[in-house]
């Protein structure tokens, strides 16, 4: 793993792979979440299909720096900008998005959509002014939750120490830093603006999952999306999934996606 300054704020950055193959980026959720999410789940065969696979531990998360402002889904985009930049990745590359890791690369992708051959969303939601104001709702839920030093005691003794961590550092991010205010001011987009995303998505939830009921309704505000459900699994289906929704990316990087220049969509 690497250290990179990216701007003023450290981020954790583990490569792996080809690097003279096709870049996949890979952005991970929030609170208790890490690149490990991705690390001991797809990226290993994406990297073994011929990827350069990129994971980075967003600010406020696992080995990287965690300022207490600076939260926004903007910072965060522009986070993975300059993480982009750092790395010297110039060529159009797959952007994947694990639940607020795909708010960030849908707010990457109607950014700079040229810069992208196609995005996942993997059990995610577009980033509208709706989703802000339900996001600040759960995370001041859970911070709520988090005043209770005790509640640390219980993941140890039922999951080990490397949750407890993980809790623990969740908890200083809920309680220590503006997360759930910045979320709440971030700036979002009406959903009319996604119909006219000129990007290929995949999109990919649980079948048990509460969000699996938005696949629908993705599919038809998105021009080039592809919506998938995979049976059996709720919101962690990447990680308790992982073998189907790693032959789902390989497969749908394979197909190539990127138009050629000058080409229009129907």
């Amino acid at each position: 793993m690497t250290a990179l300054h990216v701007g003023p704020t450290r981020l954790n950055v583990e490569c792996l792979g080809d690097p003279g193959g096709p870049v996949v980026v890979l952005v991970h959720g929030l609170t208790l979440n890490s690149l490990a999410a991705y690390y001991f789940s797809v990226a290993g065969e994406l990297a073994a299909a011929g990827h350069r696979v990129v994971m980075y531990d967003q600010r406020g998360h696992g080995r990287s720096e965690r300022p207490h402002t600076g939260y926004r889904l903007e910072t965060f985009t522009d986070d993975l900008l300059a993480l982009l930049d750092t790395l010297g990745v110039d060529r159009p590359f797959f952007l994947v998005g694990d639940c607020f890791g795909g708010a960030v690369a849908m707010d990457f992708a109607v950014q700079y959509p040229d810069r992208l051959i196609g995005a996942v969303l993997i059990e995610s939601v577009l980033p509208t002014h709706d989703w802000a104001r339900e996001m600040s709702r759960l995370l001041a839920r859970l911070a709520e939750a988090a005043r209770d030093p005790r509640a640390v005691g219980p993941i140890e003794r039922e999951h080990g120490r490397d949750a407890a961590r993980a809790a623990h550092q969740s908890r200083t991010l809920l309680l220590d830093t503006t997360l759930v205010e910045d979320i709440a001011a971030s700036r979002t987009r009406e959903e009319a603006v996604w119909s006219s995303l000129d990007v290929p998505v995949l999109a990919l939830y649980g079948g048990d999952s509460p969000l699996a009921p938005t696949a629908p309704a993705l599919a038809r505000v998105l021009p080039r999306c592809r919506s998938v459900t995979i049976p059996g699994h709720g919101h962690r289906v990447l990680v308790d999934a992982r073998e189907t929704v790693g032959e789902l990316l390989v497969d749908w990087m394979r197909e190539g996606h990127r138009r050629p220049q000058g080409a229009r969509t129907p």
